[in-house]
Formats: structure tokens, C-alpha cells, sequence
């Protein structure tokens, strides 16, 4: 039973950051154009395409195939500059204009199919306001949910009510990882296409249950998308009023450096109080108001929890367009900016608690977006956050999380555990225990007996092939009788100080299928 979804009308322009860089540099339309970030092709004409040019293919061999190719540097703030006078003229045929992203915006479909006499006839009238106020080309999608709509856009369709699902299904899996809307998937994307998941709807036919098993919170998400549901429950919580923050300007603000500065500001102080509620803005409201009483304001929507930066950046970008756009400067300059947070979320998921006391925000600021770029490049497991949970050896209790994901214990840590390891614990665990040979006074190796005791007392222990070292003290054994009527192999930790040219080393050795391992080393 798929979740009752809103029907959403999406407003697209095709390669928006081309064409705001095509503008700001008055190219001539017959040019190729790319728009590169980090020396890869982010963005590129149709001009381009048609000579080879392709998104993430790097800026030299693009040039190579394309030497006519007229190539700019990303720039969002150029991008929400000039895609500000669109999402106006959109909002002059449609209330409840909001912001996915520069060259995206989406509005309830609800109110404009009904002025207009249906979806197909508002479809059409947005088209030519958007051609007519701004010369830009556009299409509009409809359908049940904002992801179903935003991919009806990029195909100009218009889904009829109840069928976003059979319009996702044939759709590839390659749809879940959009980076420009904030949806990174690309290793869930490669991981379900290796398991022969390559459509939606081969994905959304998978329990949810054994998605949230498998693939972890994020696929979750994304399988909610895949079968036509809404990206988060509707059971969203209303921020409580007092979250709105405003700041009062004195003298007016004209420039957009001085505005953003405050905007900076006023971006800490909603996320400081949007954290102390356990909540995160998913949905941002940006108000303005000039000397002369005009007023401006716009909804910026986001997939994932806005962090500080996030939230500045979004009030920059606003700002840039309202007071530097191509629809008119303001007569005057503001004397009031506000913030609110239209729609809010869980805040757990976004987990930047890293530092506390002075200058904590601008510090958790700098290491999400550091952390989310290394994920980026090397993949969710290239940065991980331990979680201590229940288990019986240090290795068991120890879980590392993907950046991002729900930091919570496979194991529940206060559950009785016999045979559990004593303090202290190991300060290193191996991630690849070493092989190692305990022997006792006469040489013979040791063992442990049926009764789980030691068949000689340790005397010598040899790790990894290396010369034997003298066994200075030792304590144990711990036997383990977990899971026993299925692996009934013994199993039991030693620990063993060891003494070496005037040094000391402590080891916690496992014994498991007749074998010795080194599996952790003390201070």
C-alpha cells in the first residue's frame, strides 16, 4: 500500500548552469559550452553533446573532442542569481513556489490545475511565462511526488494520478543518485546493479524490511523513492514558533556581502535552535523587507538536513538574486531579514557533533562538508564513526558507521554477556589478527583441555613467524560457549605480558580452530 503522496508540479530548465553562465558571459547561442567543477564536466550544452562532450568526463579530453568548446568554472551563486527572475515568474502563476535547486523549482499542482482548467492547460501557460518574462526554455513534469515529478519533467510528461509507481518502474536505478539535488547514491546505484537491480521497480519489489537490513537507512530512503512514495514519512514535525530568527537592519543593506554576513549569522543561530529541539530544517523560508515596505520571500526545499553552511549558502544565493538579478533591483535596501523553518525533520541524522564550546558551529560546518567530500571520492565506508555496543571480544563490541548513518549499537551493550573479556580493554584492535604460538616450559605448545583450562602454563609466545619471547605474566584463559550447537570449536582469550630488551608488550591472544592469533595489543 504506497503512502498518499502530494501531486507536485515541476518547473525545469535544461543545463540551467550552462545557460547562466551562457548569459552572464552574453555568449552567442551557436557556441558549446561546459561548465566544469574539480576539472570534470558538470554541465554541458546540447551543442556540446552532439560533438562527444559528457557529464564527469574530464575537462581535457572534453576540449579534445570538442576544441570549439567554451568552457566556465561551477558557480552556484552565479546560478541562483539568474535563476531567480524563473522561479519569479513562475510564482506570479502559482503559490507555493519552492527552490530544489537552480533551474528546478516546484510548486503544488493542485492550484494551478485548478485555475487553469487542468494540468495539461497550466503546463502550457507556465511554459510560455517562463519563455516570455525570461527568454529561458523550460518543461513541466506532474506527478505523484516531488522525485516522480522532477524525472516527468526531464521526460516533459504529465504522470496521471495513482501511477507514478508503473511510471518509475522501467525507469533505471541510476536515477537514485541526482548529486545536484543532494541524493549522493552512487555506491547503493553500482551495489543493486551488481545484484541484477537495475530498474526501479526491480528495487522497489525488495521488502523494505530486507532493504533496511541490507543496504542500511540511506537505501531505505531511496526505496521509499522507487516505489513512489514520499523520500521521508509524512509525520513531519512542525517547528515550534519560536525557531523563527530575524535581524533587524541599521542602516539598510544594499550589498550582498553585507546581507549574507548577517544571513551568515542568523544561519547559526536557526540551526543552534533547531539542534537544541533534535530537529533539522529540511525546508528554509527566506524573507526580506526594504525600506519602501517591499517584501521578498522564497522556499528553498533540500533532500537532506541543512547543516549551517547549507543554510548560509542558501540565503546568500537568495540574496544575490534579489538584490543583483536580472527582475530588478529593490527601490531600497533591507532593514529586515528572517528566517523560518518551514518544514522540519529528526535532526539525529545529521550528526556534527564533534567539537563543543567556542566557534562549534563554523567547526562542525567545516567538517561535514570535508567528510561528505571524502565520501564522495572514496565511497560511505571511506569514513566511518566508531559505536561501542554489547559483545563477548573488543572486536564484537566495536561497530563502525558510515558518515551519516544512524549511530546506533548492532548489539545492546548493557546484555548480559558471559565469558565477556574483563577490563581493561585492548587500546589496539587488528583489524588482521596475527598467527602466534604459545609454548610452555618444556617448548610443547599450549592448548586448552575440555574443561577449558590451560594444557601447560605459557612461558614463550611467538607472533607472526618471529623469534619466541618470554612470557612475563599472563591471565586467563576466558572460554567462550556462544552459539556452541553450531560452531563447536573451542574458543578462549589469554592475555600475556612479555618482556624483550628491557621492554614490556601486552597481547590478547585468541585461540579458535586449534590456532593462535594476536587479536589486540595494550599500552
Amino acid at each position: 500500500m504506497f503512502d498518499r503522496v502530494e501531486r507536485m508540479l515541476v518547473v525545469w530548465c535544461p543545463d540551467w548552469p550552462v545557460t547562466a553562465a551562457s548569459a552572464a558571459a552574453r555568449l552567442t547561442p551557436h557556441q558549446p559550452v561546459a561548465v566544469v567543477s574539480a576539472n570534470l564536466v558538470v554541465a554541458c550544452s546540447a551543442l556540446a553533446r552532439a560533438e562527444g562532450v559528457r557529464r564527469g568526463m574530464r575537462r581535457r579530453d572534453a576540449q579534445g573532442r570538442c576544441p570549439e568548446l567554451v568552457v566556465f568554472d561551477d558557480d552556484p551563486v552565479r546560478d541562483a542569481r539568474l535563476f531567480e527572475p524563473v522561479a519569479a515568474a513562475v510564482e506570479e502563476l502559482a503559490v507555493g513556489v519552492e527552490i530544489i535547486r537552480p533551474g528546478v523549482v516546484a510548486v503544488p499542482a493542485r492550484g494551478p490545475a485548478g485555475y487553469f482548467g487542468g494540468e495539461e492547460r497550466a503546463a502550457e501557460r507556465l511554459i510560455d511565462q517562463v519563455a516570455e518574462r525570461t527568454g529561458a526554455e523550460c518543461e513541466i513534469g506532474v506527478a505523484d511526488g516531488l522525485f516522480a515529478a522532477v524525472l516527468a519533467a526531464r521526460r516533459g510528461l504529465l504522470v496521471p494520478p495513482g501511477t507514478s509507481p508503473e511510471f518509475l518502474a522501467p525507469l533505471s536505478v541510476r536515477e537514485l543518485h541526482r548529486p545536484a539535488e543532494g541524493h549522493h547514491r552512487s555506491d547503493l546505484v553500482d551495489l543493486l546493479r551488481r545484484l541484477g537491480l537495475r530498474t526501479l521497480g526491480a528495487f522497489a519489489a525488495v521488502p523494505e524490511k530486507d532493504v533496511s537490513a541490507r543496504f542500511g537507512a540511506d537505501a531505505v530512503l531511496a526505496h521509499r523513492l522507487a516505489r513512489g512514495a514520499e523520500e521521508r514519512p509524512p509525520s513531519r514535525r512542525r517547528p515550534p514558533p519560536d525557531l523563527v530568527v530575524a535581524e533587524a537592519l541599521d542602516p539598510p543593506v544594499e550589498r550582498v556581502d553585507a546581507a549574507a554576513f548577517v544571513g551568515r549569522t542568523l544561519a547559526e543561530k536557526l540551526h543552534s535552535g533547531l539542534a537544541a529541539h533534535g530537529l533539522a530544517c529540511t525546508r528554509l523560508g527566506i524573507h526580506a523587507l526594504t525600506a519602501n515596505g517591499e517584501e521578498h520571500e522564497r522556499v528553498w526545499r533540500c533532500a537532506e538536513p541543512l547543516t549551517p553552511g547549507g543554510i548560509a549558502d542558501r540565503v546568500r544565493w537568495q540574496l544575490d538574486g534579489w538584490l543583483t538579478g536580472a527582475n530588478g533591483r529593490p527601490s531600497a535596501g533591507v532593514v529586515r531579514l528572517r528566517l523560518e523553518p518551514v518544514e522540519v525533520v529528526d535532526g539525529t541524522a545529521l550528526q556534527l557533533d564533534l567539537w563543543r564550546g567556542a566557534g562549534r558551529a563554523e567547526a562542525d560546518e567545516r567538517a561535514g562538508r570535508a567528510m561528505v567530500h571524502v565520501q564522495g571520492l572514496l565511497g560511505p565506508e571511506a569514513v566511518v564513526t566508531p559505536v561501542l555496543g554489547g559483545g563477548r571480544d573488543p572486536g564484537e563490541q566495536v561497530r563502525l558507521i558510515p558518515w551519516g548513518d544512524e549511530r546506533a549499537p548492532r548489539r545492546a551493550p548493557d546484555a548480559p554477556w558471559p565469558g565477556r573479556l574483563p577490563t581493561p580493554s585492548p587500546a589496539t584492535v587488528l583489524a588482521k589478527p596475527l598467527p602466534a604460538k604459545v609454548f610452555d616450559e618444556q617448548g610443547r605448545p599450549v592448548d586448552i583441555s575440555a574443561r577449558h583450562e590451560l594444557t601447560g602454563r605459557p612461558c614463550q609466545v611467538s607472533v607472526d613467524g618471529g623469534r619466541p619471547r618470554r612470557v612475563h605474566a599472563w591471565a586467563g584463559p576466558w572460554a567462550t560457549d556462544a552459539r556452541w550447537w553450531i560452531n563447536p570449536c573451542r574458543r578462549a582469550r589469554l592475555q600475556v605480558l612479555l618482556d624483550e630488551d628491557d621492554t614490556q608488550t601486552a597481547l590478547l591472544l585468541v585461540l579458535s580452530e586449534e590456532r593462535w592469533t594476536v587479536e589486540g595489543i595494550y599500552d
